[in-house]
């Protein structure tokens, strides 16, 4: 039998995997569009949720983010979020310890998310004081030309965290991190906190209710065995 190979490292999405915002974006973007004039159901923006806004606003309304009207409603999005729902945001539960232990257990963890860098600033904040004193580096869709479910994110996240695929998990909430993660060689951890079924996750090489989840079965997950 073949010895398993030691992970060292961890990407990490943001949204729904350590915070439970996968809502709060999803009406940002739908009260956005509205105020443009453009009626989009929830319903339709809520699957979206894990890829960039360069996804988002073609697949919803067939417009370019670039386009004048698309910069537009990116940045009222942006405000909306801050505005209206980030105070309805929270960290998801075990997300700040289960960080603590995998630096504690001298894995090295980067971030690779779709969001902007000004979002994630806020999100981290949520999780706990200083916890972004717990990553190497971190990735948004400002260091990447295309997002989730294009790999571009996670390359850049390896190439920051200065480790190999074959050295590296992710962990994600969406089908767009494992198609991204997998697209870039590496394994995907994925949890169920996005709202995802099993059956969307099954790239995953494990699949957990969340942080917390992941937390207690630590020392039989792939963090802990290897691969």
């Amino acid at each position: 039998m073949s010895q398993k190979r030691p992970i060292k490292g961890v990407i990490l999405d943001i949204d729904g995997t350590l915070i439970e915002s996968n809502e709060a974006h999803a009406r940002s973007w739908v009260d956005a569009m509205e105020e443009a004039g453009h009626h989009v159901a929830f319903e339709k923006v809520a699957p979206m949720i894990g890829m960039g806004g360069d996804k988002v606003l073609p697949e919803s309304l067939n417009i370019a983010k670039d386009s004048p009207e698309g910069e537009r409603i990116s940045k009222r999005r942006k405000e909306i979020f801050k505005q209206k729902y980030l105070q309805t945001v929270k960290a998801l539960p075990g997300a700040a310890d289960l960080l603590r232990h995998m630096h504690d257990k001298g894995l090295k963890l980067v971030i690779a998310t779709s969001s902007d860098p000004d979002d994630l600033k806020n999100l981290l904040q949520l999780i706990g004081p200083h916890i972004e004193d717990l990553f190497e580096n971190a990735t948004t869709s400002r260091d990447a030309p295309q997002s989730k479910p294009d790999p571009d994110v996670v390359h850049v996240a390896i190439e920051r965290i200065k480790l190999s695929p074959q050295e590296l998990i992710m962990t994600g909430d969406t089908a767009y991190d494992i198609e991204a993660a997998n697209q870039a060689s590496v394994p995907t951890i994925a949890f169920r906190s996005g709202g995802w079924s099993d059956q969307d996750l099954k790239g995953a090489v494990a699949i957990y209710d969340g942080p917390a989840d992941l937390l207690q079965h630590y020392d039989e997950s792939p963090l802990a065995q290897g691969l």
